[in-house]
């Protein structure tokens, strides 16, 4: 294997993959945050606004009260804190994985060039399909304890 075609791997697959990770790393800390703002603040609202003798306060303390459950509803769904952190985690092993193949350490010490690439490619494919599967068994998993929790509600078991 020739030092262009891992330099295409590196720039095309290896960046390509590290900078969708960072950007959705960055996304999902982002998204995960303001739900959890509004979540506490909301919640810290409520019982100010139940024990206000003021026009609206307790329509105000029920919207607020809807928006908690609402936004933990949607993190319980969407995982959004696992998935910043697996995000992040696969990001910064890609850049790693970058600089020990470029700098010809770590698992690349003393490997020929194609030896390597070879070791490089391995890795990285590896790195990406363990974030799939980690995402997906987030997903499957918290998708499948809310429906075990909802079933047993309906039918009245804890």
């Amino acid at each position: 294997m020739s030092g262009v075609a891992a330099q295409g791997y590196v720039e095309t697959r290896l960046c390509q993959y590290q900078a969708w990770y960072d950007r959705k790393a960055v996304r999902s800390k982002a998204v995960h945050v303001r739900m959890r703002t509004l979540s506490v603040v909301a919640g810290a609202l409520v019982p100010v606004l139940v024990n206000l003798d003021v026009p609206f306060s307790r329509v105000a303390a029920t919207v607020l009260s809807l928006l908690v459950v609402v936004s933990v509803s949607l993190e319980s769904v969407y995982h959004h804190r696992e998935q910043w952190k697996n995000y992040r985690s696969t990001e910064q092993l890609l850049g790693h994985e970058r600089i020990y193949f470029e700098t010809g350490v770590g698992p690349y010490a003393g490997l020929s060039e194609a030896d390597a690439f070879t070791v490089l490619v391995s890795r990285v494919e590896r790195a990406i399909a363990n974030e799939n599967s980690a995402t997906l068994n987030v997903m499957t998993l918290g998708g499948q304890v809310n429906a075990d929790l909802e079933y047993r509600r309906a039918a009245g078991t804890p």
